[in-house]
Parts: structure tokens; sequence; C-alpha cells
């Protein structure tokens, strides 16, 4: 994935470079973009099948659907033997958040999530999946209790968001969520994150600095919900979904950008019947939580870093980018052959591809 996140940093900032110094760049692009497409070719297609399937709006209903599996029915259907435990030791108990200790499979692992209901109730009881703050110190409780017995994290993410009432703003939300931040950027333990609906803004974001996450395929994740984009942008919430389809917040969308590391495919019956999907999501933590667990400790929160450095492009203004390379860029487009050549040497080493 970083090399792919090379890539396609690559083809953004030769884009950018064409269109503002008028460079004509299309052969090194098309060249990029078909290296990348070679990586995974099967795998890109079936994902570009898959993503037609639905459109982002439809996915955003999906995964808001009552009846689909929450959190908490991934913990008790993957993770055996399972211990719940309680409160952050400073304000209480939050039932937004449930985390405790098991099995995967054979590895003992800390396993926290957000819970969310399946009716009116359960909804109330858990605040519809919106934590207070002590909800997220809990989780860091937990994340450090991990570390000290060399316990992998698992996370399973579902909630529209940190709740926003007054109480939890005296608590000290943002400090709760930056401090989760701040921790699990550098636990010496491996942790994972499983986005299972929906990923609202900073309160999914709390509980997703990890080593590797995954999506499932009809999940969303997203710094504002369509209705809040539509809202800001287009003054008209009921434009939801037009926002949809620009947040780029499907799991195939954030497959493509780097953000996320796997799609977990849902069967067609998903929600009556979540023991197949689950049993695919299962193996696949397992051979990562398995091979994260044996790697250095530095090696392994490198990776982590590295993951999250990769994330964005980095679209240079002219006085950005080196002389070196503009002249390069210069040589190439008066059609000399050997200039040509040097110009893809001098890219290749300027974005770190050789």
């Amino acid at each position: 994935m970083d090399y792919t996140n090379k890539i396609k940093k690559t083809i953004k900032s030769l884009e950018h470079l064409s269109k503002n110094q008028g460079i004509d760049l299309n052969d090194e692009i098309n060249s990029l973009e078909k290296k990348l497409a070679d990586i995974y070719p099967e795998q890109d297609s079936h994902y570009q099948e898959e993503k037609k399937q639905h459109t982002p709006w439809e996915r955003v209903k999906i995964a808001r659907n009552l009846e689909r599996p929450k959190p908490q029915d991934f913990i008790e259907n993957m993770i055996k033997d399972f211990i719940p435990f309680h409160g952050d030791r400073l304000i209480g108990d939050d039932n937004a958040i449930m985390g405790g200790i098991g099995y995967l499979k054979d590895i003992p692992v800390t396993a926290i999530g957000t819970r969310r209901g399946k009716d009116l109730k359960g909804n109330m009881d858990s605040n519809f999946g919106m934590p207070h703050p002590e909800g997220y110190r809990k989780a860091l409780r937990l994340a450090r209790q991990a570390e000290k017995f060399r316990r992998p994290v698992i996370f399973f993410v579902d909630t529209p968001g940190a709740f926003c009432g007054l109480e939890a703003e005296e608590r000290g939300m943002a400090e709760a969520i930056a401090r989760n931040l701040f921790e699990l950027s550098d636990l010496n333990v491996p942790t994972f994150t499983v986005i299972t609906g929906e990923g609202g803004s900073g309160g999914a974001l709390a509980l997703s600095v990890s080593n590797k996450i995954y999506m499932m395929e009809n999940a969303i994740l997203s710094v504002i919900s369509p209705e809040g984009c539509a809202s800001i942008i287009f003054k008209d919430s009921a434009r939801a979904e037009e926002a949809a389809s620009s947040l780029r917040l499907t799991a195939f969308d954030l497959f493509e950008l780097g953000i996320i590391d796997k799609i977990v495919e849902e069967d067609k019956d998903f929600e009556s019947n979540l023991k197949p999907t689950l049993d695919r999501l299962e193996e696949m933590l397992y051979d990562d939580v398995f091979r994260f667990s044996f790697m250095d400790e530095e090696k392994m929160k490198d990776q982590r870093y590295n993951k999250y450095r990769s994330i964005g492009f980095f679209e240079a203004e002219k006085a950005q980018i080196p002389e070196k390379l503009l002249s390069a860029a210069n040589g190439n487009n008066n059609g000399n052959m050997n200039g040509r050549n040097n110009f893809l040497n001098e890219v290749a080493r300027f974005f770190g591809l050789k």
C-alpha cells in the first residue's frame, strides 16, 4: 500500500506540474497509471465492479440500517471468552463504548467497540452510538492495559460521531479525542480498526489510529455526515445525496485514496446471517494480528507512522518544485529522448520511487 500511495502521489504531482507548467506529461502519467493497475489487476477489476453495485448515498443508508450487525455483534461472534471491563477511572462508565479481553482464535487480544442499538430502547441505552469523553478515556485505559500485557488491540467502530452535548464539552471531549490520537499513535502493541457501519468524524477517528484499517463493504467513513456537508456547502440538507457522492466516503473510495487497507466483502444476507462474512473477517484479522505480533516493536510503530504520513497527495506549487526537476521537465518538453529519460529519473528520485 505504501508503494501504491507513492505512485498515486506521483501521478497527482505530475498532473499538477503539467497543468501549471504547460508541459505534456500524458505518456508518463499513463505509464504510471498502467503500473498501478498492474499491481493488483484482478483485485482492482473486482473492486470496480463491486463499487458500481450501489451509489454512495445507497451505501450511507445501508450503513445506517437498524438491522445491520453492530460492533457488539462482531465482538460477540469473533472474540471468544470475552470479558467486558467498565469505567474510565475518572468519571464513570460510558455505555456507548464497550471493551474487554478475549481471544481471536488462540491469540489473546483487547477488543474495544462502539455500541449501537437495533431499536429505540437499545439506542437510548447507548446514546445512539455517540460516546462521551469518559468512553474515549475508557478505550484508552484498556489500550494502555493491553500494552502492559502485550496484547494486540482491535477496535470495532460504528458511530455517527462523538456526543456534542454541553456536558461532553464540560468534561473535555476535545481533549479526550486528541489524547487518544496522541497515545494510540505511539502504542507499543499492534492496533487494528474495523469500520463496521458508520464512521463519523473525530468520534470514529479517535479509535482509528491503527496499523491497519479494515472497512466492511457497505460501511462509510467521513469527516462529516452528508446532511451536515449539504447544509454547510449547499445551505440545503435535502441535497445530502449529492454531498455523499462528493465526500468519497465509501470503502472503495477510501481504499483508492490509500486511507484504508482492506475491504471486507459482505454476503447478500449479511444482516440476517452474519457468520460467513465474519468468518472471512476473522481470517483476515488473524493473519495480520499474528504477523504484527512478531514484528519488531520499532518497526511496527514505524509502519503505523508511515501509514499516516503517506495519506494525502502533495501538490507542489511552482516555487516548491526543485529547480533541478523543473529543468529536467523543460528538457523533456523539448522532445529530446535523453531529456525525457533524465526527467523520469529525476521524478522517480524526487518522489521516492527509486
